[in-house]
C-alpha cells in the first residue's frame, strides 16, 4: 500500500483498450487513479494523447521509457499479446504494480516467469483486466456452482458465435489474425475472457479435444472456428465452441448440475430447479419414462456489472487499501492453459491431459511463427527458453 490518496497511473499502448482505459483514467472515472503518462509506439496515438489527454500527461514512444520514468506507481500493460509478460516483468522489477489486458500471454512458459516475477516483487499489486468477472451474471453462477446448492456438475455447455468478424476486420492490421502478430485467432483474441470465466465457474479441466480450423471462413493463417470437448476431474464433461463467422450468432452458457440446469442468454439467468436431486430420483423411479419434477425460475442477482472501471476501482483500492482485486494476475494463466491445451491438442490431432507439456506447445507454436505471414519477428531466433 502506499501513503498518498491516489496512484499514478501510466498506460502502455493506447490503441482501442488503452485509449478507453486512458480516458476513462484521465475523465475521473476511476476513484484512486491519476493518469500520469502513456506510452505507445504509433504516432498517431501519440498525437491522439496529446490532443484529448490532459496537459499534465507525458507521453513516451516506448513503453520502457515510461517504466523507468519515476512519474509513474503503477501500469497498465494493453499492447500485442506476446508484450505482456516482458512488460509486467519489467514493471515489477522496477518496483510498480502491474495490471495486464486479456490474455495474460500468449504461451504458459512466458506468463509462469511473469507471475514469479510479481511473486518476487515484494507484494507490489498484480491484476488482470478480466473484466466479465464483474458481471452480476456470472458473478451468481459462480456462486451456485461453488456453493454446492445444486449438488456436483455433471455437464457445461458454452455456444459463444457472437463474435462475428467481416474480412476487412483482419486487413485492417498486418499483424491480426498471424502466429506472429497475435499468436492465435478466436481463441486468442476474442474468447480470453469466456475462457476465464468458465474455468473460474467450473474449475480447470483435465481433458481437452478440440479442432481449431485455421482460416476456415476468413482469409487469415490461425483459427476462426473451434469446437472443444472437456472432461473435469469430478466427471463431468462440456463443450466449447466459437467462431467469428456465424451471423447472427449465439451466447449460451448452460451448465446442468445434480438438482438442475443454470443457462446464462439475452442478458439473463435462469434455473431450472429439480424438486430432487437427479441421482436419487434416477435410482428410485419406477415408471421407466419418468422425469424429475422442475421449476424454472429467474435468478435474481445484485444488478452489478461494473465491467473495466471496476476492475481498475478494485486495482486502485488494493494498492491503497489492501481490498480485494476482481482477478488477481496469476490466475491469468488458468485461461491461457485452456486455450493452449485446445490449440495443442489440434495440432497434435489428439487429446490433450493438463498440465501438459508447456514446452512442447512452445516448439509446435514456433513453428508457425517462423512461417507466419507477419513478418515483424523476421530475424528473431526463438529460442528453448519460452523468450525471444
Amino acid at each position: 500500500m502506499i501513503d498518498t490518496d491516489f496512484v499514478r497511473v501510466g498506460v502502455i499502448g493506447v490503441g482501442n483498450m488503452g485509449s478507453v482505459h486512458a480516458k476513462s483514467i484521465a475523465d475521473g472515472d476511476v476513484p484512486g487513479l491519476k493518469l500520469a503518462a502513456i506510452a505507445d509506439r504509433k504516432p498517431d496515438r501519440r498525437d491522439w494523447a496529446k490532443q484529448l489527454l490532459p496537459p499534465g500527461v507525458t507521453v513516451f514512444d516506448e513503453g520502457a521509457e515510461l517504466i523507468h520514468s519515476d512519474l509513474i506507481d503503477a501500469i497498465i500493460i494493453a499492447v500485442p499479446h506476446y508484450q505482456h509478460p516482458e512488460l509486467a516483468i519489467m514493471g515489477f522489477e522496477n518496483g510498480l504494480h502491474v495490471m495486464v489486458e486479456k490474455p495474460a500471454g500468449v504461451y504458459t512458459l512466458a506468463v509462469r516467469e511473469m507471475n514469479k516475477a510479481a511473486e518476487k516483487s515484494g507484494g507490489k499489486t498484480f491484476g488482470m483486466m478480466f473484466n466479465q468477472r464483474t458481471n452480476c451474471l456470472y458473478r451468481k453462477m459462480r456462486e451456485m456452482v461453488n456453493s454446492g446448492e445444486l449438488g456436483i456438475m455433471k455437464r457445461a455447455n458454452w455456444i459463444i458465435t457472437d463474435w462475428y468478424r467481416p474480412q476487412c476486420y483482419y486487413d485492417s492490421g498486418g499483424w491480426r489474425a498471424t502466429w506472429a502478430g497475435e499468436g492465435g485467432g478466436v481463441l486468442a483474441n476474442q474468447c480470453p475472457h469466456n475462457l476465464d470465466l468458465l474455468q473460474w465457474i467450473c474449475g480447470l479441466p483435465s481433458k481437452v479435444r478440440a479442432f481449431c480450423h485455421n482460416g476456415k471462413w476468413h482469409d487469415i493463417e490461425v483459427e476462426d472456428d473451434v469446437t472443444a470437448y472437456l472432461e473435469f476431474p469430478g466427471g463431468a464433461t462440456g463443450s466449447f465452441i466459437t467462431t467469428t463467422a456465424d451471423a447472427p450468432g449465439t451466447n449460451r452458457f448452460e451448465i446442468t448440475m445434480e438438482y438442475g440446469k443454470l443457462v446464462c442468454e439475452h442478458n439473463k439467468l435462469t434455473l431450472w430447479k429439480l424438486d430432487v436431486s437427479e441421482r436419487e430420483f434416477c435410482l428410485s423411479a419406477t415408471n421407466g419414462f419418468a422425469s424429475p419434477p422442475v421449476t424454472e425460475i429467474e435468478v435474481e442477482t445484485d444488478g452489478l456489472n461494473e465491467q473495466h472501471n471496476g476492475v481498475l476501482k478494485a486495482f486502485a483500492a488494493n494498492i491503497l487499501r489492501g481490498e480485494p482485486l476482481v482477478a488477481p494476475g496469476g490466475e491469468g494463466l488458468n485461461g491461457l492453459t485452456l486455450s493452449n491445451a485446445m490449440h495443442l491438442s489440434s495440432w497434435l490431432d489428439k487429446t490433450i491431459e493438463i498440465p501438459f507439456d508447456e514446452q512442447l506447445f512452445l516448439n509446435e507454436l514456433n513453428k508457425r511463427r517462423a512461417a507466419s505471414r507477419h513478418k515483424t519477428d523476421a530475424g528473431i531466433v526463438f529460442d528453448t527458453e519460452g523468450s525471444y
